[in-house]
């Protein structure tokens, strides 16, 4: 009942709610973004959901467009400014998501949206990360965030999808909020953000 109707219910309001009172920030960063950004202040990707159906994620971007002379884009971490590294030490740069949410392309509570060159990566046990939708945040980020490895994480999703209660979300989003306000994770070891997923062998069950 609850993950079936009640939980597409809840995020519906909220994120609607969101969208009211939040608005003027969004307004505000939506002008800091296009100036510091120069351009446009939105990243716009197409992302697998619910049953790996691809939809347009938006956020707002965190890395320039700066390229090397080959026309390249330069690493993450050159092209990742100060106002962006703001934006996800805050997790600022997630709002855009509530259009997601309200619109049902994901979920508040869910595995976090990944790259669709990703799919065919996947083994059979990790890609029931999609049998649910995808959330703005989730267990693997409530428990390690980008500090975890992709394995932990896939292990984590996993468990969710077979763990949806109302129970399991409202922990979920309190721990994100603990992480985010003690600036834990955002970065992995290795990485300004995190490495590329090039696929796993044996998975072992959370």
């Amino acid at each position: 009942m609850y993950a079936k109707i009640v939980k597409r219910l809840l995020d519906f309001c909220i994120s609607f709610l969101l969208l009211i009172v939040l608005s003027p920030l969004i307004i505000i960063l939506t002008i800091v973004g296009a100036a510091v950004m120069g351009g446009n202040p939105f990243f716009v990707q197409e992302r697998p959901g619910w049953h790996e159906k691809l939809f347009k994620l938006i956020k707002f971007r965190t890395m320039s467009n700066k390229t090397d002379e080959q026309g390249n884009l330069l690493p993450d971490e050159v092209r990742l400014n100060a106002y962006g590294r703001f934006l996800r030490s805050t997790s600022l740069d997630e709002l855009p998501e509530f259009f997601n949410i309200l619109k049902g392309d994901m979920s508040f509570v869910g595995p976090r949206p990944l790259l669709v060159r990703y799919l065919p990566r996947y083994s059979e046990e990790q890609r029931r990360r999609h049998n649910v939708r995808p959330g703005l945040t989730g267990y693997a980020q409530a428990h390690g965030r980008n500090l975890a490895s992709w394995e932990e994480k896939f292990k984590m999703d996993v468990w969710y999808t077979e763990n949806v209660t109302f129970k399991t979300d409202a922990k979920v989003i309190f721990d994100t909020i603990f992480v985010v306000l003690k600036h834990e994770g955002i970065n992995s070891e290795t990485s300004a953000t995190m490495e590329e997923f090039m696929g796993t062998g044996d998975v072992v069950h959370y």
